[in-house]
C-alpha cells in the first residue's frame, strides 16, 4: 500500500552523517523521515535500539524503554541519554509483564534475527490491545537488484552473482528478505494486524548504499581506532558527500523500493 511523506522539517542526512558512513546515514535519515507524522504513544519500547543513535537523531523525545542483547551498542545507548530505561536482553524473552507498553518500534532490527518468530510473539505479548507495532526491513528484492548481482547476470555469470549474494547477505547478517505476504503471515501468527506498508529506497539508491560498503572502508578503520565513525563530523569535511547522496536520500515511497516500512497493531 504506496504512499509518499511530506519532506521532513529536520535534516536527517546532515544529522546522520556527521556520525555514520554515508551508505548508513542515506538510508536512517530516509527511515527517520516516515516516523514523523506518526502517532507514537508512551509507553514506547524500542525493540533492538542498539546504540541508540537512530532515536536520538530521529526523535524530540526521550524514549520509554530500550532493549538490546549486546552489551557494547547498549551502554553507548545509555552515554547518549535518550531513553528513560535500557534493558540488556533478549527479545525472544523480555522481562517485561503483559500489556506494558502502548507502542512499539523496530528499525532496520528484525531482518538480523534468526527466529524473529519468537520476537514477534513477545513484542505482542507486552503490547497492549490496539497498541501500534512500525517496523522496518529489507524486502525480497534487495539481493536481486544489488548492482553487482545485477551485472554479474548480464553477463550470464549466474555462478557468480549467486556467490556475490551470499557474501553480501553475510556481511549484512541478514536472516529474512521477504515479502509483504510473508511478513503479513509471519505477523497474524503473532497476533498483529496489518494497517499499511509501503516499499522504498530505490534500485539507484540500494547501488549507492551497496558500494558504500567499500568506500567505507576507512571509516571502518576510523572506527575500530578512535571508535568513531567519522573524524572530522564538519560541514566543510562532508560537504561533497552531502551533496553526493542527498539525491538518494529521498523519503518517498517506490514500487521498486528494496525496503519495506510496516504499519500494523496488535489485535
Amino acid at each position: 500500500m504506496p504512499i509518499q511523506t511530506r519532506p521532513a522539517q529536520k535534516d536527517f542526512l546532515w544529522l546522520n552523517l556527521r556520525e555514520l558512513p554515508y551508505f548508513r546515514s542515506m538510508l536512517r535519515s530516509v527511515e527517520a523521515a516516515f516516523y514523523q507524522d506518526l502517532d507514537l504513544p508512551a509507553p514506547l519500547l524500542d525493540v533492538g535500539c542498539g546504540d541508540g543513535h537512530f532515536a536520538q537523531v530521529s526523535f524530540e523525545r526521550i524514549l520509554d524503554v530500550g532493549l538490546d542483547p549486546w552489551h557494547g551498542p547498549i551502554q553507548e545507548a545509555g552515554a547518549r541519554h535518550n531513553y528513560r530505561l535500557l534493558t540488556e536482553a533478549n527479545g525472544a524473552q523480555m522481562p517485561y509483564p503483559d500489556q506494558a507498553f502502548s507502542c512499539a518500534i523496530s528499525n532496520s532490527v528484525l531482518e538480523h534475527i534468526p527466529e524473529v518468530e519468537k520476537v514477534l510473539d513477545e513484542t505482542c505479548r507486552v503490547l497492549k490491545p490496539g497498541a501500534p507495532f512500525i517496523f522496518c526491513v529489507p524486502n525480497n528484492r534487495f539481493n536481486d537488484s544489488l548492482s553487482i548481482t545485477r551485472a554479474l547476470e548480464k553477463l550470464h555469470l549466474k555462478g557468480l552473482a549467486n556467490l556475490y549474494r551470499r557474501f553480501f547477505t553475510r556481511i549484512s547478517r541478514h536472516n529474512h528478505m521477504d515479502s509483504p505476504e510473508t511478513w503479513t503471515k509471519r505477523l497474524e501468527q503473532a497476533g498483529f494486524v496489518v494497517e499499511k506498508w509501503w516499499h522504498y529506497f530505490s534500485p539507484r539508491a540500494q547501488a549507492v548504499f551497496e558500494w558504500g560498503h567499500y568506500f567505507g572502508v576507512p571509516s571502518l578503520i576510523t572506527h575500530f581506532l578512535f571508535r568513531r565513525w567519522i573524524l572530522v563530523p564538519s560541514r566543510w569535511n562532508l560537504a561533497l558527500t552531502y551533496r553526493s547522496v542527498q539525491a538518494f536520500a529521498t523519503a518517498e515511497a517506490c514500487k521498486d523500493g528494496v525496503y519495506t516500512f510496516y504499519i500494523t497493531r496488535r489485535a
